[in-house]
């Protein structure tokens, strides 16, 4: 549903497929779309695991992951203090690596891993999500004129629930297509490695994204929309 508005606002003119020339507006909505997919993703097949391998209850599958969402609630912070102090190169770099290195441990849990290791886990992967959000609206409206402030600020919120329902879509695809016999580790270690490479994504865009080169698409890009 939301491709298909996005794709009406182009067609109506609300979107100006002009305004992707400039490489951080870019490369924040992809970042944008990798990193909430790799959340979406992460939360449906973390709950899978949990209930279907380890035999969680609901209640107990949920209180495993509130190491996710406290470090999630102490990086948000640091992170606009990191964007406001150093840009967004930095924070970006941190949660793209952060990401990827939290779906590590998944990559090989099964039935019986030590839970520390999951939380392990858990917690720096919701430090890597935790510093992403901010460097994302901050790149995304720096590469664009003042005045479009609040086109880029919308685009990259699109851009988040469109990953979100990317990330749920396309892991519960390649779970679903391996599962006929039931869920159990084999059939998630694809879907773990999909996750893992959208952190490492989130980490190359942002280092493309914020780069010299990158920062100067977006100056032809202003004259241009300002000439308009």
């Amino acid at each position: 549903m939301l491709v298909f508005t996005l794709l009406a606002a182009v067609t109506y003119g609300l979107i100006e497929l002009g305004l992707f020339r400039s490489i951080p507006f870019s490369g924040a909505t992809l970042i944008a779309v990798c990193a909430f997919a790799a959340l979406g993703g992460f939360l449906f097949l973390n709950t899978l695991y949990l209930q279907e391998v380890r035999g969680l209850s609901a209640l107990h599958a949920g209180l495993y992951t509130l190491p996710l969402a406290v470090t999630t609630i102490i990086a948000s912070p640091l992170s606009g203090r990191l964007v406001a102090a150093r840009g967004t190169r930095v924070p970006l770099t941190v949660a793209g690596a952060a990401m990827a290195l939290g779906m590590l441990p998944m990559t090989w849990a099964g039935a019986d891993t030590a839970p520390w290791q999951l939380f392990a886990g858990y917690l720096v992967f919701g430090f890597g999500f935790g510093m992403v959000n901010t460097p994302i609206t901050d790149t995304a409206v720096s590469g664009l004129p003042r005045e479009r402030a609040g086109v880029a600020a919308a685009i990259a919120s699109t851009s988040r629930q469109v990953g979100t329902a990317l990330g749920v879509a396309v892991i519960g695809a390649v779970v679903a297509s391996s599962a006929a016999g039931g869920v159990d580790q084999t059939t998630q270690h694809a879907a773990w490695w999909i996750l893992c490479g959208l952190g490492v994504a989130v980490l190359g865009l942002g280092l493309f994204s914020t780069g010299r080169r990158a920062r100067a698409t977006a100056r032809p890009a202003h004259t241009e929309m300002v000439a308009r």
